[in-house]
Formats: C-alpha cells, sequence, structure tokens
C-alpha cells in the first residue's frame, strides 16, 4: 500500500494534517504531503474521507 496526494487537486486546507498528524504535513508551497507512504495508520482513511477535493488515494 502507498498512500499518494494529488498536487494539482489539493487545495491546502489542512484536514489531513490535522486528522493524520504522523503521516502527513503541509509543506513549503502550502500542499499536503505525506511523510510516511506505507502507514496503514486508521486515520488515513479518515483522511481519505474528509479531503473536500478527493485529493488523497491509496495505491496497493
Amino acid at each position: 500500500m502507498k498512500i499518494i496526494i494529488d498536487k494539482e487537486a489539493c487545495i491546502g486546507d489542512g484536514i489531513c494534517e490535522s486528522l493524520c498528524p504522523d503521516v502527513f504535513q503541509m509543506s513549503d508551497d502550502g500542499k499536503a504531503e505525506v511523510i510516511d507512504e506505507q502507514s496503514d495508520a486508521p486515520c488515513v482513511q479518515d483522511s481519505i474521507d474528509a479531503c473536500p477535493t478527493q485529493a488523497i488515494s491509496i495505491e496497493e
């Protein structure tokens, strides 16, 4: 499993980082980035569900 963020779709609202700070952080460009691509923490799915632009996905 690999967590992916579509940088074009990301609007930088930070909900993913607030829900799952061990996996996501905001980068200098104001967009989210993954800091633990292999995490299987339950909060990853919460972040996917909460993302307003559906910019987060999981590649199996």
